[in-house]
């Protein structure tokens, strides 16, 4: 049996843009994901991270093809996901199941739990007597830490932490093997987002779960992550196992999320040096060429427009990054410049100084 339980490919999931009133023509695409390769082992928490609109939730739904991957290939077990047609996709789907963000929008309410939880076993012709499914809902709602007579209400009578719960226990009742968790502590009060994260934890201990867990909170993320990924714009500019990457930071991007993370000590977060971003997050409609982060980078040079950076080995550590400079900026060779706004033409940016407009001399003049 293989390590490795899931294996993305180059993926991409691009959205079309359609314009007119009477015949939609096609004008762009919005590069949500845009060529992903990374691998999940067998028991493992790969935790993915990266600010709101960077593509992780769409990663995230393209993988279990809730969304039509536009290219790239998806294997899980062996499997070419993106092979499977039909019926043998349903049947596919019950091992690789998805915990959505919202527990309130992703929980009918009209339901009761019983309904909601069955719903699965129906789909997928598991438990046809009724008594043997009802005891598979009450093992499973055990399980996530619900009572039995949870069965019998609706999603208005939780709470936030009883409801996500909920929505745990509608995936685990098909017994999968992966669990893609959208931003599963988010919405919750921090008391009940640890116990939801020591939640996952014991689950995957005791029922040997494989889980990609998408989270913007990197201290989530460090706490359960075995392997973590972040992500910019489409594209994943940096990975690494354990705590290397919050001690080793490599990509500008990565360095500048960790810089944001407050520290619980005064005197530690007034010295600090914070790294701050000029500008938005450019549409991913329209990304930049080159590296996608250059725009924002303080360490961007003229190859950064030209070339984008392949995602590599750092080292022998199994750390990976998609930037041309990480050595020199790891050892301090290259130094970083002041990077105030983006103006019309993505080199040229406003002098710290005087205010006026100025081309970077290290870039060509547009």
């Amino acid at each position: 049996m293989s390590d490795v339980l899931v294996r993305i490919d180059d993926l991409k999931v691009h959205f079309p843009i359609k314009s007119g009133l009477l015949f939609d023509r096609t004008i762009g695409h919005v590069h949500a994901v845009d060529g992903v390769s990374l691998t999940i082992r067998r028991g493992e928490t790969y935790g993915l991270v990266g600010e709101s609109g960077c593509g992780k939730s769409t990663l995230g739904r393209g993988l279990l093809r809730l969304v039509e991957p536009t290219g790239g290939g998806i294997v899980f077990d062996g499997t070419d996901v993106r092979a499977l047609e039909g019926e043998q996709m349903r049947r596919f789907r019950r091992r690789m199941q998805m915990v959505f963000q919202d527990p309130l929008a992703s929980l009918d309410p009209r339901q009761s739990v019983e309904s909601l939880l069955a719903e699965g076993l129906t789909a997928h012709g598991l438990h046809r007597d009724r008594a043997a499914a009802r005891e598979r809902l009450r093992t499973t709602l055990d399980a996530v830490g619900l009572p039995a007579s949870a069965l019998n209400r609706y999603p208005h009578e939780f709470s936030g932490g009883q409801r996500q719960r909920i929505g745990l226990a509608r995936a685990l009742v098909l017994g999968p093997e992966l669990i893609v968790a959208d931003e599963p502590v988010s919405a919750l009060d921090v008391s009940i987002q640890a116990q939801v994260v020591n939640l996952l934890a014991d689950l995957q201990e005791s029922l040997g779960l494989t889980y990609l867990v998408i989270a913007h909170d990197l201290a989530v993320v460090r706490h359960i992550a075995d392997t973590t990924g972040v992500m910019y714009l489409g594209a994943l500019v940096e990975e690494a196992d354990g705590d290397r990457l919050y001690e080793r930071p490599l990509h500008p991007y990565t360095k500048a999320l960790l810089s944001a993370v407050p520290i619980p000590d005064p005197a530690v977060e007034d010295r600090r040096k914070r790294i701050l971003l000029a500008g938005d997050l450019p549409s991913p409609a329209n990304p930049p060429s080159g590296c996608r982060f250059r725009t924002r980078c303080p360490w961007s040079r003229s190859r950064c427009a030209q070339e984008r950076p392949e995602m590599l080995p750092f080292d022998d550590s199994g750390q990976r990054v998609a930037c041309h400079f990480a050595a020199e900026i790891l050892s301090g060779e290259l130094p970083p410049h002041e990077v105030r706004a983006e103006l019309v033409h993505p080199d040229t940016v406003l002098g710290a100084g005087d205010g006026l407009i100025q081309t970077r001399p290290d870039l060509p003049t547009p």
